[in-house]
């Protein structure tokens, strides 16, 4: 997909990766083929109940959108939202917050959410840098990140989700002894992460059963995606814990 060019009477309306001096864009294309009757419906019925709250009006609450909540985790990408609604079906007293600008995507985790009952479950139709910014200090108890766009070309590096900025406010949402979990199939993305969660203060790796990082955590849950084995290695699992 082709970012249009900015122009006066655009670039107001753009979202903010896309705008001049904004965050770079750190996915690809945002649809595909035609979203399927059923699910295009959900974003006219279920979408609007469990829609986040747009950051662009303020600050937001995790609390406000679960008060039963014992904790709240964010999914940054989930994909087609089976690892999310798995983590929700398992675990219904936590707040589960998704971020997804792949609206084929984001159709197929509102089937999930239908399907399983899911009343744990807030999705934002965009990117997760907006949603993250707006959450409050200390908000989170997990944050995970699930084989994101490794970006492989080396100009385009700048653009793989994990940097340096990102790290630091990952940091920033979790709470003392939250848990930040990164996974990918790319060898290279797994190194280049690696280096940048060690050199954020106040971050300390979780290690393994045995230093394998090719170790799923217990409560993995492997998707279609995985199955397919589009990268050049077996997933490898990074965690870091907030000291």
């Amino acid at each position: 997909m082709t970012d249009t060019p900015d122009t006066p009477d655009n670039t107001n309306d753009r979202p903010d990766w896309a705008k001049p001096n904004g965050p770079l864009r750190s996915f690809g294309r945002i649809k595909s083929r035609p979203i399927k009757n059923r699910q295009a419906a959900l974003f006219d019925t279920l979408m609007p109940q469990i829609a986040v709250p747009d950051p662009k009006l303020g600050p937001i609450d995790p609390k406000a959108m679960m008060p039963e909540a014992t904790g709240a985790w964010l999914e940054i990408g989930f994909g087609g939202g089976e690892h999310l609604a798995h983590q929700a079906a398992q675990n219904p007293d936590t707040l589960m917050i998704g971020c997804e600008p792949f609206l084929n995507g984001v159709a197929s985790a509102l089937r999930h959410v239908e399907e399983g009952d899911l009343k744990n479950v807030r999705l934002h139709a965009d990117d997760a840098r907006a949603v993250m910014s707006a959450l409050p200090d200390a908000s989170l108890d997990r944050v995970m990140i699930l084989f994101p766009d490794p970006w492989h070309k080396a100009r385009h590096n700048k653009r793989r989700f994990l940097q340096d900025e990102t790290a630091q406010e990952i940091t920033r949402l979790l709470k003392p002894g939250g848990v930040v979990r990164f996974v990918t199939d790319w060898f290279d993305y797994a190194e280049w992460t690696l280096e940048r969660l060690l050199r954020t203060e106040g971050l300390e790796r979780i290690e393994t059963e045995g230093q394998d990082w090719f170790v799923p955590p217990s409560d993995h849950f492997v998707t279609r995606y995985e199955e397919k084995k589009l990268g050049d290695t077996d997933p490898i699992f990074i965690q870091f814990r907030r000291v």
